[in-house]
């Protein structure tokens, strides 16, 4: 089979791998004084809320990790299902999930000043401490009887374990998906084809378990006495939405260098990922619609209270969690949907808005699955609740992150070919049409 590695030069000439390096250089360096602002914000946190810090750390991974897994699903999905047309867009995936590593690198400083730390009362997971007093109790952690129920899995140096299999999962998958893909170019062997649909069978597997336990380590746990049997699936939900968004703009970005995918991107690819932001953007109103019928139904304390911090103060007045609510309901799922209804709403710069928005009401998404805790008692015995707010950490955090997995993407790009010249669904991508 003829191939379009005659017409299809590697990253570029060498003038443009010098300009593309110094280019990720600058993101490096960006990205590493960004967060070592954010390390030393872990430790300014206010005397009534000592947490808000480490939370920002979180809310800064937690964006472009669930980015990264949403790409890593969709290679997996397309591998699985042999699609022709997402060729050349899967290329861009294995760019930047190579940067998979970085994130766990981000993210072991908050497990270790967690488990380590002498002082718990800044740790997010109140678990963690046991002499922390229950909200909505009259005892610490250790002796209530949730808590130890859960022991098992609530800690500390289980919490270490999975932290490492949880990154082992991701990473794995991510290296040997871009060492197949990547050996292809060089060697034209299509055994690398056979070994990666292999790999996304069992891949598909493991990445489900580890995104769903990962969910519920980092975020549920928050609130360990919640219980919800389907926030596994939102959170695959939000991944695969951002992962979507994110790359479409990484189809802009690309379609514009010479030494991307000018004059190769088709509209019908990016047609084509518009209807899949929208069958996603219906899956995930549907899961996140699903978890409160069913906990609004059953009409469990230990579950409604979950509910009830996003929407009601003490006094039964409206938080400010209820307008961002109201945001999710209106402007993360109504206006995406129906944006996205329409035939031309699916090319050029109208996709390229909507997933901007959606990337931007992901991250309020997480703000509201991730934010809001109870934090103090009063005379009353009323417990107040974190209100809606950004502080300088979740600034720094998700611009610092955001810059070493921008580097880490240009810095692959820069070494590999723009698409994956040998694959024997290559023409078949770059000839894509509806």
């Amino acid at each position: 089979m003829s191939t379009s590695s005659d017409v299809i030069s590697p990253s570029g000439s060498a003038a443009a791998d010098r300009g593309s390096g110094n280019k990720s250089f600058l993101f490096l360096i960006v990205g590493l004084v960004l967060i070592a602002l954010s390390a030393i914000g872990l430790f300014t946190g206010s005397e009534t809320d000592p947490a808000r810090p480490f939370v920002g750390w979180i809310l800064g991974i937690s964006f472009w990790l669930s980015i990264l897994i949403g790409m890593l699903f969709l290679t997996m999905i397309w591998w699985m299902f042999d699609a022709g047309w997402s060729v050349i867009i899967r290329r861009q995936l294995e760019h930047a999930v190579g940067a998979f590593p970085y994130l766990a690198l981000i993210f072991l400083p908050l497990v270790l000043l967690s488990v380590l730390s002498g002082d718990k009362t800044g740790i997010p997971w109140i678990w963690m401490n046991s002499d922390a007093i229950v909200p909505g109790g009259h005892g610490t952690v250790a002796h209530d009887v949730l808590y130890q129920s859960k022991a098992g899995y609530l800690g500390q140096g289980f919490f270490i374990v999975r932290y490492v299999l949880y990154f082992g999962v991701w990473t794995t998958l991510a290296l040997l998906f871009r060492r197949w893909s990547f050996n292809m170019d060089r060697t034209g062997d299509h055994s690398n084809v056979h070994r990666s649909r292999k790999l996304a069978a069992a891949g598909l597997f493991l990445c489900a378990f580890a995104t769903t336990f990962a969910a519920i380590d980092w975020f549920k746990s928050l609130n360990y006495h919640w219980f919800s049997t389907m926030y596994g699936v939102w959170f695959f939900a939000a991944c695969m939405r951002a992962g979507l968004s994110a790359t479409v703009l990484t189809l802009f970005y690309m379609a514009g260098r010479e030494d991307g995918l000018k004059g190769i991107i088709k509209p019908a690819h990016f047609y084509l990922m518009g209807c899949i932001m929208l069958a996603f953007t219906v899956f995930w109103a549907y899961i996140s619609f699903s978890q409160y019928f069913l906990i609004y139904n059953a009409n469990i304390p230990e579950e409604t209270f979950w509910y009830n911090m996003r929407e009601l103060n003490a006094d039964g007045s409206k938080n400010s969690w209820w307008w961002v609510s109201m945001g999710l309901i209106f402007l993360h799922f109504f206006v995406p949907f129906l944006y996205l209804l329409w035939y031309r709403n699916k090319f050029a710069a109208r996709l390229r808005f909507i997933a901007i928005w959606i990337l931007t009401f992901h991250l309020l998404d997480l703000y509201w699955n991730i934010v809001p805790q109870k934090l103090a008692e009063d005379s009353h015995g009323h417990y107040m609740i974190r209100p809606f707010g950004i502080s300088w950490v979740d600034v720094t955090m998700f611009l610092g992150v955001g810059a070493i997995v921008i580097w880490s993407f240009l810095k692959s790009a820069a070494r590999e070919r723009p698409i994956p010249i040998r694959d024997p669904r290559i023409e078949e991508s770059i000839n894509c049409h509806e």
